[in-house]
């Protein structure tokens, strides 16, 4: 009873928050940057439904474009720069629209065009530390993560060293964002020791604070 007290609760506070966001907000779009596995699609959607926005998934509507069926496939058959121009592409028509909630893949940052994009409406960069996003991705594995896909070695720490170089390539990239919501700050104030405590509602509504 408790917990479905605390999620009616939880719902409501959300949906009032986005009350005071949408009117800021005033249609435009918001953009999730963020390296892969820190739950821009999950946020995404919660975001999305309580606005009575459009979800996309960058990545999913490359994939559309191209006909392929994943990613990791695109990356196989032709080359990164080739995802890379399709992803930016992709953007480029979404910054055309309005009432979007947007997740982009990890590397929709890199390409200055894209920001030029995002910057028509609000873009959000969900802060995870790497060791909880190593952990993510090792439990899942990296098959559909072409970045990461490793032939052997232990997950973890193969997953931690490769994410540890993207950071350090993309981090100044991804602090273009309008707004950081540190995930590691979100936890301190909720008394949680570890990230993965919190519930992509926590994370949304730090969200719409931030957008206030």
């Amino acid at each position: 009873h408790e917990n479905l007290h605390n999620s009616v609760d939880d719902a409501l506070l959300l949906k009032r928050k986005s009350e005071e966001v949408l009117f800021q907000l005033n249609g435009r779009c918001i953009y999730l940057v963020g390296m892969m596995g820190s739950g821009k699609s999950t946020v995404g959607k919660i975001l999305a439904e309580v606005l009575g926005y459009s979800f996309f998934d960058s990545d999913k509507l490359v994939e559309q474009a191209v006909g392929m069926p994943s990613v990791a496939q695109i990356f196989k058959v032709h080359s990164e720069a080739f995802f890379r121009d399709n992803e930016s592409s992709v953007l480029r028509d979404l910054s055309s629209m309005r009432r979007l909630v947007v997740a982009t893949g990890g590397g929709a940052v890199i390409r200055p065009v894209n920001w030029k994009n995002m910057k028509k409406g609000l873009s959000v960069w969900l802060d995870v530390p790497l060791e909880a996003l190593a952990r993510r991705i090792a439990k899942v594995g990296t098959a559909s993560r072409p970045l990461l896909d490793q032939p052997s070695g232990d997950p973890y720490t193969m997953a931690f060293s490769k994410l540890s170089m993207l950071a350090e390539q993309r981090g100044d990239a991804y602090a273009n964002a309008d707004v950081r919501v540190s995930l590691e700050e979100i936890a301190s104030k909720l008394g949680h020791d570890d990230v993965s405590k919190l519930t992509p509602i926590d994370i949304a509504l730090e969200i719409f604070v931030a957008l206030q």
